[in-house]
């Protein structure tokens, strides 16, 4: 069966985050990070990254996987999630087309 793809976002505690973190909370989303960095480096997230919407800073994902108990997986053990720091949301995608950066 092919690889699904998800996106997940990462919902921070309030919408000035993380403009205003706590030592605490800066050092949970260093822990974050490097989760994210692991499970990049695993072929498990696609991409990841903060986005900075006028609304307030959000975390994505795109994740390739077998299916959505795979996303529940990785977000809920995520550092920031399991600390109660950051909620999640999780939807399905299709990849209509992606590349590499350009030199």
């Amino acid at each position: 069966m092919a690889k699904q793809k998800f996106l997940a976002r990462l919902i921070p505690p309030r919408p000035t985050f993380p403009h205003d973190a706590s030592p605490d909370e800066i050092a949970l989303m260093q822990e974050h990070f490097a989760y994210s960095q692991q499970q990049f480096e695993a072929g498990r997230v696609l991409l990841f990254g903060p986005v900075f919407a006028d609304s307030g800073t959000y975390g994505v994902a795109v994740l390739d996987v077998d299916d959505i108990a795979e996303v529940h997986d990785f977000m809920s053990n995520d550092p920031s999630v399991l600390a109660g720091l950051n909620t999640y949301d999780i939807a399905p995608m299709r990849l209509a087309g992606s590349q590499a950066p350009k030199a």
